[in-house]
């Protein structure tokens, strides 16, 4: 008989992305970057102003507020936008999932791609929630300061291990490092020290990853739009936990045969090529002009240049040319019926179709109204979406991060149009200055078609300058923002 292999029961240390990960939230200052700290009071904006403009959509406030009825914490977390009061961890889930619901907020692409404002779910609804505590015991509530500090480490922490690591080729979806990253934050956030922050991180690993299923056909649905803010609320609840005294475990990413790589990383070891800092806030990449999944946006661009020469021959349009990114091709490249805004939202030939149709792309462009028109399937059919080659290196090549796209219609008559290529979206770090006006316009509309004239006006008035921004109370903010 062959001897079964003796285990060695004794703990490990813990793994070194565990390590790298806590001791960064706990060492770096992220503040010494004037340029990401700048980056992130642009980037709140856009996040709340996402969030506010979800509140016209009943498919989101459906599922927001407390878990059930009266449920509710009198002197919790605040919801922007609405008369909520929740728990934090239910409060992240609210705001998580507005921020996330239309696919407008910001993004990062890389080996994985994501969305890493989702994180100020957690961020907010527990700044929030410590800043009433605090000024209930007669102390200081927190400062937006605060607030980005604390978004700069969670965009760093998703976005690092996402240039070398992709879990949507093994299936994963990408909301994991949103658990990961607000896990490690809120723990700092609440105080922990670096053994608690250690095994809040290493639970945030244990629970793996929901499956891509609802971001892809034949499954595209609204779980997408709520998956973000679940997560974020799930990494303030473990880091809760872990400020219990609940214990972690220390190779949770590399026990053989039951850790984190071999379950549901296919045996691969994570890889990083470099270490943490600010460097992904300064990138980030916002969506301004249009909801569209990110790696449609150059292409919406293109589409909406050629409106003009294609608005009235659409009958006379042999074929449209979309060529795009490997990573475009892969995941919005969609044929066969839409059936819902989600599944529209990642269909390129949708998101080209419909300016060139109608000259915009709005959310409301998503909604079965505009989608019964026969037109769009129609154009639709007569599109053909290939890779670039170039398009995808400069995708990935880190002093570039591009994000190109190029349309060409060809007509019956053997006429054609240019074939109108644009490789950075305007929310790309390279075009801030034509960018950034645009995003405050975007922000004041959303704030003002939800919010009093009043409380409007104060909120602009405090963001549009650094230092005002940085030292506004989280409570002062939060309240104005309530209606």
């Amino acid at each position: 008989m062959s001897k079964a292999e003796v285990l060695d029961a004794r703990r490990p240390d813990f793994d070194q992305v565990i390590q790298d990960i806590t001791d960064y939230v706990l060492g770096y200052d992220v503040s010494s970057s004037a340029e990401a700290m700048r980056t992130a009071r642009y980037c709140w904006m856009d996040s709340i102003g996402c969030a506010l403009l979800a509140l016209n959509y009943p498919a989101c406030t459906k599922m927001l507020g407390p878990l059930v009825p009266g449920a509710g914490m009198v002197g919790g977390a605040r919801v922007p936008g609405t008369p909520y009061e929740l728990d934090p961890v239910r409060a992240a889930w609210n705001i998580g999932a507005m921020v996330r619901w239309l696919d407008y907020n910001d993004t990062w692409l890389a080996a994985e791609w994501g969305h890493p404002s989702d994180n100020l779910g957690a961020i907010l609804g527990l700044a929030d929630y410590q800043s009433r505590y605090r000024l209930a015991r007669g102390e200081k509530p927190l400062t937006m300061r605060d607030v980005i500090v604390a978004m700069i480490q969670a965009h760093e922490i998703q976005g690092v291990i996402a240039l070398e690591n992709s879990f949507n080729r093994v299936g994963l979806d990408h909301v994991m490092l949103v658990r990961i990253a607000s896990t490690a934050v809120s723990a700092r956030m609440l105080g922990l020290e670096r053994t608690e922050i250690l095994n809040a991180v290493s639970h945030a690993w244990l629970d793996g990853s929901s499956l891509r299923a609802y971001r892809h056909a034949p499954n595209t649905g609204s779980r997408k739009s709520w998956a973000a803010g679940d997560a974020s609320a799930r990494g303030l609840f473990l880091a809760l936990m872990a400020g219990r005294g609940e214990m972690g475990y220390p190779s949770a990413i590399t026990a053989k045969g039951w850790g984190f790589q071999d379950v549901s990383f296919k045996g691969r070891a994570l890889q990083f090529k470099q270490s943490f800092g600010t460097y992904v806030m300064e990138n980030i990449l916002f969506k301004i002009s249009f909801p569209a999944e990110f790696h449609a946006q150059t292409a919406v661009e293109c589409a909406l240049a050629l409106h003009e020469q294609v608005k009235d021959r659409l009958d006379e349009i042999e074929k449209v040319v979309i060529q795009t990114q490997e990573s475009g091709d892969r995941i919005i490249n969609k044929t066969g019926p839409l059936d819902n805004p989600a599944d529209r939202d990642h269909c390129i030939q949708y998101m080209v179709a419909v300016p060139l149709i109608f000259g915009r792309l709005t959310a409301e462009d998503y909604e079965d109204e505009v989608a019964r028109d026969p037109r769009i399937d129609a154009l639709r059919a007569q599109m053909q979406c290939m890779e670039n080659e170039r398009f995808s290196r400069e995708y990935l090549e880190p002093d570039k991060r591009a994000i190109g796209n190029a349309v060409q219609v060809f007509f019956k008559d053997g006429t054609h149009t240019e074939n109108v290529v644009v490789d950075y979206p305007v929310g790309h770090r390279r075009r801030r200055a034509e960018g950034i006006p645009l995003l405050e316009e975007k922000f004041e509309r959303y704030l003002r078609g939800r919010i009093s004239p009043r409380n409007a006006d104060r909120i602009l008035e405090i963001c549009s300058e650094q230092e005002r921004f940085e030292s506004a109370s989280v409570d002062g903010i939060m309240a104005s923002l309530m209606v």
